[in-house]
C-alpha cells in the first residue's frame, strides 16, 4: 500500500509532457528547520518534491529535461559520509538516489555550482517555483546571470520563466488508485484515533491527555505524525476555530471537540468530531449536533462529478440556516438570511478544501471566475460547523459556548463519492461507543 518507483516515473513523465522539449524543471527540497538552539524539527520533505521523487532527504535539487540524450531526471543530494551517518542516519548518496529513487543522472549537492548552469544554458524555457525559497532563488538567479554575461561567446539562459506550481499542482489535484490506497488508510488509523479518544474520554481529563490518546493510536498504527496539529477544544473552547493550546479541563455537561488526522506515507488525514465529554447530549447539545450533521451529510450527496466545488457549501448553508430558523437562533425567511449573510454568525468557514499530500492541498478552487467542477480522483474535507459564542446575548443561555463541526475524507469517483474516514457520528453511535465502555468500567469495579 504504497506509491511504486513507476508512478513516480510516470508523474515525472506527465509533468516533461506538459513542459515540452527543450524545457528545464527545478525544484529544491525542504530544509532541516532549527527548533531551538542545535535541535531540529523533524524533517518533512517539500510536497511537491516527494511526490515527483519519493526522495526524503533535505538539501537535494530535482532537475527534469525533456529529451536529454544523457537522462532526463537529474538528482543533486548529499554525497555519502560515514561519519556524519554514524550521528545523523543513512543517506542514499548520488549512487543510491539512482538505484533506489530512478535518478537517471545524480551528483553531490556540493557540486552543483559547477553543473546546473552547464543544465540550464541553451533551454528556452525554465519552470520554477519562484518565492518560495528565498536563499535558492538567489542562487538561481546568479547562474542565469552568469550565462547571460557569457552572452558574447555564444552561451544564452532559458528565455522565458514559467511557474512550475501551475503544471504540477494541477497533476497533484487528482489522486492515482495508488494515492486513494494510501489516503483511505490514513483515514482508517485516524478513524481509529477518533473512536479511541471516545472511549477514553472521562470528565477531569486534560485536553492535551486525550489528544495524548490520538497521537498513540496514530503512531501504534504506523503514522508517526500527525497531519497538523491537533484540536482538543472542551466547553467554550469548542467554539475557538484554531484552538490548539489544548490546556484545560474537561468537565462534565461539555461537549468536546476533536479536530486530528495522521500523515501516513506522505499523505494526510482530516477528521473532526465532536462528543460529550461524560457520554450524554444534553437536548440542546443535541438538536444543534443534529442541524450539523444534516448539514454534512447534505453537503456530501452533493458531491459527484459534474457539480461544482461550491455546490456541497450551498446546500450546507441551505440546512445551517433552515436549522437555526427552526431552533429559534435565527428568525426570518430562509432564503432572506442566506442572501445578506446572516448565517455566517455562527458557519464562518467554508465547507471543506482539497486534500493529500497537505492537509489543505493545492489545487485551485475557481477557474477563470468560475468555481471547478469536480470530477474523479478530487479529494477533499467536508466540514461544516456552527459555534455559538459563550457571550452572544442574542440567544438563548442553553444555545451558549456550544462549537460542533463535523469533518470526513471523500474522494471524487465516477459515480458520486467514497468516504476515507468512518469514525462515529450520529448522536445513538458516539451514546452507544462511550456508555459501552463505562458498562464495562463499572462491571470491572464490582
Amino acid at each position: 500500500m504504497s506509491v511504486t518507483k513507476k508512478e513516480y516515473a510516470r508523474r515525472r513523465t506527465t509533468l516533461m509532457g506538459l513542459m515540452g522539449v527543450n524545457s528545464i524543471a527545478i525544484l529544491p527540497a525542504a530544509r532541516e528547520k532549527i527548533r531551538s538552539r542545535d535541535t531540529e524539527y523533524h524533517f518533512r520533505q517539500d510536497s511537491d518534491f516527494y511526490y515527483l521523487t519519493g526522495f526524503d532527504e533535505p538539501d537535494a535539487v530535482l532537475v527534469l529535461l525533456p529529451e536529454r540524450p544523457h537522462g532526463e531526471y537529474v538528482l543533486f543530494c548529499r554525497d555519502r559520509d560515514p561519519a556524519k551517518e554514524i550521528w545523523d542516519g543513512y543517506r542514499a548518496g548520488p549512487d543510491g538516489a539512482c538505484e533506489k529513487f530512478g535518478a537517471d543522472d545524480a551528483f553531490p549537492i556540493d557540486d552543483i555550482d559547477e553543473i546546473l548552469p552547464g543544465l540550464l544554458e541553451g533551454r528556452e524555457r525554465m519552470y520554477y517555483s519562484l518565492g518560495r525559497d528565498a536563499d535558492f532563488d538567489g542562487r538561481l538567479m546568479s547562474w542565469v546571470d552568469g550565462l547571460r554575461a557569457q552572452a558574447s561567446s555564444g552561451a544564452y539562459p532559458p528565455g522565458d520563466f514559467l511557474d512550475l506550481d501551475h503544471l504540477l499542482h494541477d497533476m497533484r489535484l487528482f489522486k492515482s488508485a495508488a494515492e486513494q490506497k494510501v489516503m483511505q488508510r490514513a483515514g482508517e488509523i485516524s478513524s481509529l484515533a477518533h473512536r479511541r479518544a471516545m472511549q477514553s474520554c472521562q470528565p477531569g481529563m486534560m485536553e492535551y491527555q486525550l489528544e495524548a490518546e490520538l497521537l498513540h493510536e496514530f503512531a501504534v498504527n504506523g503514522a508517526r505524525h500527525a497531519a497538523y496539529t491537533t484540536i482538543v477544544g472542551g466547553g467554550k473552547n469548542s467554539c475557538i476555530l484554531h484552538y490548539i493550546d489544548n490546556s484545560e479541563v474537561l468537565r462534565s455537561g461539555d461537549l468536546v471537540l476533536i479536530d486530528a488526522g495522521c500523515e501516513y506515507k506522505g499523505y494526510a488525514s482530516d477528521i473532526t468530531r465532536t462528543f460529550p465529554v461524560n457520554g450524554k447530549f444534553t437536548p440542546a447539545q443535541k438538536a444543534l449536533y443534529e442541524v450539523v450533521l444534516a448539514m454534512q451529510e447534505a453537503a456530501i450527496e452533493a458531491i459527484k462529478p459534474g457539480n461544482h466545488w461550491d455546490e456541497p457549501h450551498e446546500v450546507s448553508v441551505r440546512v445551517a440556516t433552515s436549522g437555526l430558523v427552526r431552533l429559534g437562533i435565527l428568525a426570518g425567511d430562509v432564503d432572506e438570511l442566506i442572501a445578506c449573510g446572516a448565517y455566517k454568525k455562527f458557519y464562518m468557514h467554508r465547507v471543506g478544501h482539497w486534500i493529500g499530500l497537505d492537509v489543505h492541498d493545492v489545487g485551485d478552487y475557481k477557474v477563470g471566475e468560475q468555481w471547478r467542477v469536480l470530477e474523479p480522483g478530487m479529494a477533499m474535507t467536508v466540514e461544516p460547523g456552527l459555534y455559538i459564542a459563550p457571550n452572544d446575548e442574542s440567544v438563548a443561555r442553553k444555545w451558549r459556548g456550544i462549537g460542533i463541526r463535523i469533518e470526513d475524507d471523500v474522494v471524487v469517483t465516477k459515480t458520486g463519492y467514497h468516504l476515507l474516514t468512518n469514525a462515529p457520528k450520529t448522536v445513538n453511535e458516539i451514546e452507544c461507543l462511550m456508555q459501552e465502555v463505562e458498562a464495562i468500567e463499572n462491571f470491572a469495579l464490582v
